[in-house]
């Protein structure tokens, strides 16, 4: 055959992948290598066979070839076959040996900053040796070796900072804390024209840092504009609706308690985009913490419909089932998303929420447990087995791994309420009064899932003897609800403390007409009367 008619077959062949007629294009590569003994037709043809599903054949073919082991485009397609076929070590051996430190450098390989021109992509360069690390780490990460695996992620996303799969992993398999991500990123080689995604990068990460420079970072982001036609101004584009920079900011929202905000953004966004998964995510987070069960129900049902083999879809009937405070079915499908991928970490949280709703602490314990060695990065985990042990009365142990979650997260206000809540226990009422302060400056903006929070701190001002504080914490509580049981009890007792026989009586009543059988409020409206009694009416009050 000449070889203008071979060229004309790798035409087709090339025309057949990109048109994803893979029978065709592994047809016409076979007949192309039959004439020729060229390692590019070889790669052609193996390639076909993989995108068409071939990989024991892919497999075979290369591994049969000379060049395997000198040619790094073959080596690593071989290592691709033997990934999907699930031979994790087979794979390793043929992606050859290197080794990582804990900062992602690599060494004694003679793979590293290795480059090649793919001709067929508009001469861009590739590079293999980043494509080779990300592999590595999956490999290392299906042998259930994370510490190598963050260690090869690490290395893939500094021999490219464009290899956004590598970052993902880190990022969503919480493989790393706060410090060591933004440490991460600070060490990555950006070209001139890539400086956007630095700052989308710095995005994607934890948002653990203080509210202000969070926000910072979002608008940052937002001015990259680009205009297609310079002379219009009509024409430019920028990143301020993109639906992924959208997503960070409604996690943003979770963390800081606003979830009606959150669920209000990702509402609008899943209109547009209603398969973008990780909004699913945090939609689906949001529509818990608001106890909304029919959302829960339709995204759910969607989900199973439309994507039955993954996780997320099991996870979102388990978060469902969890709504409505059937736990048992809850735990069953949250059981179902680990067991289909051990690695996403909100399954395993919900399996142990489910668990700890019926006080079945040991089983609770065990799911955070895991958790908390499956994803070093998340401080979740720790922060709910330190309320196991506070539901157990082991306040001492609930600090330590509240605490630890603290240095985790050193900006989620629940940390925060969690160890003035243990401090107020332990009667370190001082304590007590700073976690909870610490809690409120964490807080955006003031709501009413935050209520719980002000009338603790009124309590510890209150056993501190610090009356006008209490008070003033009290009736700030009002401003949020003013159908809380606990702030008029709590306002009432202080009043008497005080002496106020007056205001006291005032705010036993009204906290007896929100709960008319309340035995404390009932007892002390009693004994306010008595005081005031004994003390003679106020001259001030004037009866008309």
């Amino acid at each position: 055959m000449r070889e203008e008619q071979i060229e004309k077959l790798r035409g087709v062949v090339r025309d057949c992948v990109s048109k994803h007629l893979y029978s065709s294009a592994i047809f016409f590569a076979d007949k192309v290598a039959a004439f020729t003994d060229d390692p590019a037709d070889i790669y052609m043809q193996a390639q076909a066979l993989f995108l068409g599903r071939h990989y024991r054949r892919a497999y075979h073919l290369l591994n049969a070839s000379k060049i395997v082991l000198r040619d790094l485009r073959f080596r690593y397609l071989a290592a691709k076959c033997l990934e999907e076929l699930k031979e994790w070590d087979q794979c390793l051996l043929m992606l050859g040996d290197a080794k990582v430190d804990e900062h992602g450098n690599v060494y004694d390989t003679k793979d590293c900053n290795v480059m090649y021109l793919d001709k067929d992509s508009e001469d861009r360069e590739i590079n293999i040796s980043s494509a080779i690390c990300f592999l590595r780490g999956r490999a290392y990460e299906a042998l259930e070796n994370r510490a190598l695996a963050r260690h090869w992620y690490k290395a893939a996303i500094k021999a490219d900072p464009l290899c956004y799969e590598a970052l993902e992993c880190l990022v969503e398999n919480h493989m790393l804390t706060f410090e060591e991500e933004t440490s991460l990123l600070s060490s990555l080689q950006f070209g001139p024209e890539d400086r956007w995604l630095s700052s989308f990068y710095s995005c994607l990460i934890k948002k653990y840092d203080k509210e202000c420079v969070i926000e910072a970072k979002f608008r940052e982001v937002e001015k990259e504009s680009c205009n297609s036609n310079p002379s219009s101004p009509s024409f430019m584009h920028t990143l301020k609706n993109n639906t992924d920079l959208l997503a960070c900011k409604a996690e943003y929202f979770i963390q800081c308690g606003e979830y009606q905000k959150c669920f209000e953004l990702t509402s609008d966004l899943l209109e547009k985009d209603p398969f973008h998964l990780k909004c699913t995510l945090v939609h689906l987070a949001a529509a818990v913490e608001l106890g909304n069960s029919n959302e829960l129900y339709l995204m759910a049902s969607n989900l199973v419909k439309d994507y039955p083999q993954k996780t997320l879809s099991w996870f979102a009937v388990g978060c469902y089932y969890y709504c409505i405070k059937k736990y048992d079915q809850s735990r069953r499908y949250f059981s179902k998303a680990t067991s289909l991928d051990g690695t996403f970490a909100p399954a395993w949280i919900g399996f142990g929420n489910a668990y700890a709703a019926q006080e079945e602490g040991d089983q609770a314990m065990s799911a955070y447990r895991t958790a908390a060695r499956l994803f070093p990065g998340c401080h979740l985990p720790t922060l709910y087995i330190g309320m196991e042990y506070m539901r157990t009365h082991s306040y001492k142990l609930a600090e330590q791994f509240f605490m630890q979650a603290k240095t985790i997260c050193p900006s989620d206000p629940l940390v925060y309420n969690e160890l003035g809540v243990v401090a107020y226990n332990m009667k370190e009422y001082n304590k007590a009064v700073l976690w909870f302060e610490k809690t409120l400056k964490h807080i955006p903006s003031l709501s009413q899932l935050w209520e719980p929070t002000v009338i603790n701190l009124a309590h510890a001002y209150r056993k501190l003897k610090i009356y006008h504080e209490a008070i003033s914490c009290y009736e700030r509580a009002l401003t949020i609800s003013t159908r809380s049981l606990s702030t008029y009890a709590g306002l009432a007792y202080t009043y008497h403390l005080q002496d106020n026989f007056t205001a006291a009586i005032t705010c036993y009543h009204k906290a007896l007409w929100l709960k008319p059988d309340d035995q404390f409020c009932t007892e002390m409206l009693s004994l306010a009367l008595v005081d005031e009694g004994r003390r003679g009416i106020d001259p001030k009050i004037e009866f008309r």
